[in-house]
């Protein structure tokens, strides 16, 4: 049996992993597939694929392609997330702005530099016509937790998540939530590394024809909503919304969305270059 080392956020969008690895189903296929999460998301993974720490990752679509770009030997080989990511904004419950602009020029609770929440911050900036020099500050907290006392000592004064993991943070009092920003892409992608793709195709192969069986009739699993509810903490209404705004995917990310993404990065600064779709993905 092969051992193949998975990433992915402790997040709701990735349960499907967790029930087919439940299931056992990758041991039917000769598969020790072994889950790693990470908390505090893109930036910590991608380095995990260079340090070849895991073999996949299911991971933010601009942190990825910002990484490859930058000599991560990674490709994506599928999307699996189709819909936007909906970041919120959140602050300091008791935290003197009111408004998202009240926000520029402050600080920014990111969990590194090329995570999701730091490439989103410029995103946020660009939409609100904010000087992406001037307007944008800082703060490296690591992971939710780390932002929740940066916010509430004042190392930081706001913060980008996933708004329904932050919710229930907003509901007890800890967050106060300003506002979205979505992804204007597809959120989260299927990478590998390559010199893994290289001798283990047919394995990953497998893992994507077990996954992709079970994203595909998800929202229709008996109870999934109570399921999600309780495994995550979350309100069983805000789990039946984020069900209707949440999209999976079982197919390779198209040309189109790849030059978007890398449009919209390169115009922000965050990669120095565009490159051709073929140096980003890997057709299974």
């Amino acid at each position: 049996m092969k051992k193949i080392n998975i990433g992915g956020v402790p997040e709701h969008f990735n349960l499907a992993w967790y029930l087919t690895l439940k299931n056992g189903e990758y041991k039917e296929k000769e598969i020790n597939l072994r889950w790693k999460d990470y908390p505090s998301g893109t930036g910590d993974m991608c380095k995990a694929l260079r340090n070849k720490d895991i073999d996949l990752a299911v991971i933010l679509t601009e942190g990825i392609i910002k990484d490859i770009i930058d000599g991560n030997q990674s490709k994506i080989v599928q999307t699996f997330v189709r819909s936007s990511l909906i970041w919120g904004i959140h602050v300091a419950h008791n935290s003197p702005y009111k408004t998202i602009e009240d926000l520029k020029g402050t600080k920014a609770a990111i969990s590194r530099y090329g995570s999701g929440s730091h490439l989103m911050a410029y995103i946020n900036a660009q939409k609100n016509q904010w000087h992406l020099k001037k307007d944008l500050h800082f703060k490296v907290i690591k992971d939710l937790e780390g932002a929740v006392e940066g916010l509430a000592n004042g190392s930081a004064d706001y913060f980008l998540w996933e708004k329904f993991t932050t919710k229930p943070l907003v509901d007890n009092g800890t967050f106060r939530y300003l506002g979205d920003c979505p992804t204007p892409w597809p959120c989260f992608v299927i990478a590998v590394r390559e010199d893994f793709l290289k001798t283990n195709e047919k394995e990953v192969k497998s893992i994507l024809n077990i996954i992709n069986d079970t994203t595909s009739w998800f929202k229709e699993i008996p109870d999934i909503d109570k399921l999600i509810a309780k495994r995550y903490g979350q309100k069983i209404e805000d789990v039946k919304e984020w069900l209707t705004l949440t999209e999976w995917s079982q197919n390779m990310i198209d040309k189109q969305t790849i030059l978007n993404t890398q449009k919209q990065l390169f115009s922000l600064k965050i990669i120095p270059e565009m490159v051709d779709y073929n140096q980003l993905i890997y057709k299974i």
